[in-house]
């Protein structure tokens, strides 16, 4: 495929997780009064406490124009364009969709299908984004660079933003209602929302998930070949073992490698030797020293 039409494919696409974005926010997790995480979840918070949707458009748009000039200077420039074109769509979106209601949100059984229907459109998302070299903004912007600095899913720091967000929200409603039970019922929806949408994102981003691949094969020149021609970034270990029914020699070949890099490098390692035996396990935790390429 030519470069400019993969271009405009990674663009279509991240305009696409923009409207999809918008779409969760003003169908489904808004309609629900849960708290968003990050910035966002302030923004909510606040039009939920005066009742205006305007002012959540106004407070999104200051938040995200802070956050994308932060991805601007530590992350990477195509990032942050990227992240502002999804912004951008997603502010449009919820100014000029049209109202529509798909449950009522009052009934204990509906709200919590517009959550888990939102926190699942939320988290694809944000995972379509990321795969095409941007982001939906606010706490992915931040996901990305701590991510990159420590190794971790970009999802995790959602956890920690939505402590931040949820807590400044529910005290806006207990401050405005009084009554405690409404917050602890609010509370665990937003718990729900918060959980499958982070899930989603590291099911269906797996930049920064780390596996083990273990090849045992008689051609190990090949394989190692195939390994370093392929992938510039990563090694192996070898160590030699006997089959235990044959009593053959072969090497266990070991790389190290990420979710997102695993099927291409099977791919290589099966035409090196298509007689070899694999098998991979995810690992959690690695070394600071293992190199996972930026996101640009």
């Amino acid at each position: 495929m030519p470069s400019w039409c993969k271009n405009a494919l990674e663009y279509l696409l991240i305009i696409f997780s923009g409207l999809l974005y918008a779409i969760a926010l003003k169908y489904f997790v808004m309609p629900s009064q849960v708290i968003l995480t990050g910035t966002e979840g302030i923004a909510v918070a606040l039009s939920y406490y005066f009742d205006n949707y305007t002012l959540f458009l106004v407070l999104y748009s200051v938040f995200q124009t802070v956050l994308l000039i932060f991805g601007f200077i530590f992350v990477s420039k195509s990032f942050a364009f990227r992240s502002l074109v999804v912004v951008g769509t997603v502010l449009l979106a919820l100014a000029y969709l049209p109202e529509f209601q798909f449950a009522q949100p009052e009934s204990a059984n509906e709200r919590i299908i517009l959550v888990i229907f939102g926190g699942l459109l939320a988290g694809l998302s944000k995972a379509c984004a990321f795969r095409n070299h941007g982001s939906t903004g606010d706490e992915d912007i931040l996901g990305a660079y701590f991510a990159i600095k420590f190794l971790k899913p970009v999802g995790s720091i959602a956890i920690v933003a939505a402590v931040v967000s949820t807590s400044f929200g529910l005290s806006l409603d207990f401050y405005k209602n009084g009554n405690f039970e409404n917050i602890i019922n609010t509370l665990m929806y937003t718990s729900i929302y918060i959980f499958i949408s982070a899930e989603s994102l590291n099911n269906f981003y797996r930049k920064f998930s780390i596996t083990i691949l273990e090849v045992i094969t008689q051609d190990c020149a090949r394989i190692k070949s195939a390994i370093t021609t392929s992938f510039k970034h990563r090694t192996y270990t070898v160590q030699e073992v006997t089959g235990g029914r044959t009593g053959q020699s072969f090497s266990m070949i070991k790389t190290i490698v990420t979710q997102e890099e695993l099927s291409a490098i099977i791919e290589v390692v099966r035409k090196a030797d298509p007689n070899c035996f694999y098998y991979h396990y995810s690992i959690v935790g690695i070394s600071d020293r293992y190199y996972i390429e930026p996101i640009k």
